[in-house]
């Protein structure tokens, strides 16, 4: 392993610790290059620190650019007494105990985040709620004002509404699983099989959660059925974190498992009509992605969607 390891640096400015300070090479050093490079060059340093160990097609394929381009910006972040760890075989990584100074953050960034804390609060629950307020309120608390009356003034004027009537994810499940998934830890759930009408305790391997059809699912291998599953977190009436362990499985994509779900079954586009005893049942348990309703006087629903399966609709 090769180690580009912090330390003082003596310079026309006097010496100076490893740290964005004045004087410190890496600013001195920055004065001489572009701004788009600065750009890159902070955003390859905030990559590092998100990440483990990173290769350089990777930070290539992040940034746009060749890899001998990232070969010649890790060595200039190096010099400049960014501690970069270099594992042959296997990638980069800083060293650890290494952080940047806090990011200040532009106005379109803040506006990102914004926006995307009002998609999220229509798609968590309560415990995922929770956390995101807290995290954005953070976020809040460091922009300078100017930018704080941006958020503001935006927050009043955008509105995002999606939530299916009477599915509020009230249950706070969300941050506890996604901590089982990360502990690899097991979990016992009940579960209500919509189409059989039967309800089994069951003990389930977590691997992903995925948000489609206006239902988080829960993705899993199911100890009673010997296969991964996909269980909607809407018919879990009990779940419990498990101190058993799950077991190796081999590399598993939930994005790659959705997609190839979704490829199998061919969505159709459809329009129905449901009686209004009925309505909720329908969008409980109907695997379909409504695309716009229009209820009647007599309380019945018209409803265009896209269905994976027709059968469920006859």
């Amino acid at each position: 392993m090769m180690t580009q390891r912090p330390g003082c640096h003596k310079g026309k400015t006097g010496i100076h610790r490893t740290g964005l300070v004045v004087g410190h090479p890496l600013l001195i050093w920055i004065l001489a290059i572009s701004m788009n490079r600065i750009d890159r060059l902070t955003g390859m340093i905030l990559l590092l620190q998100g990440q483990r160990v990173i290769t350089a097609e990777h930070i290539a394929s992040h940034f746009e650019i060749s890899v001998r381009t990232v070969y010649r910006d890790l060595s200039a972040l190096g010099e400049a007494g960014v501690p970069i760890v270099a594992e042959a075989g296997v990638g980069y990584s800083l060293m650890r105990g290494y952080h940047m100074p806090p990011v200040m953050f532009t106005e379109d960034e803040a506006a990102a985040l914004f926006m995307s804390g009002e998609v999220t609060d229509q798609v968590a629950d309560e415990s995922l709620r929770q956390a995101l307020r807290s995290a954005l309120l953070k976020v809040r608390s460091v922009l300078p004002q100017e930018k704080r009356d941006y958020l503001h003034q935006l927050k009043d004027k955008v509105g995002v509404w999606f939530r299916q009537p009477g599915n509020d994810q009230r249950r706070e499940s969300l941050m506890p699983i996604q901590d089982a998934i990360v502990r690899r830890r097991c979990l016992r759930i009940r579960y209500n099989t919509a189409n059989r009408g039967a309800i089994t305790d069951r003990v389930v391997e977590p691997l992903g959660l995925v948000f489609y059809t206006r239902q988080w699912h829960l993705i899993a291998w199911c100890r009673l059925r010997g296969e991964v599953r996909d269980f909607r977190l809407d018919r879990v009436s009990h779940w419990e974190v498990l101190e058993d362990r799950c077991q190796e499985r081999g590399e598993f994509s939930v994005k790659e498992f959705l997609r190839e779900s979704i490829e199998s079954h061919e969505l159709t586009p459809a329009t129905v009509q449901v009686h209004r005893e009925i309505i909720e049942r329908f969008r409980n348990e109907i695997p379909c992605t409504p695309l716009s309703e229009k209820t009647y006087p007599d309380g019945s629903v018209r409803m265009e969607l896209l269905s994976f399966s027709l059968p469920w609709l006859t």
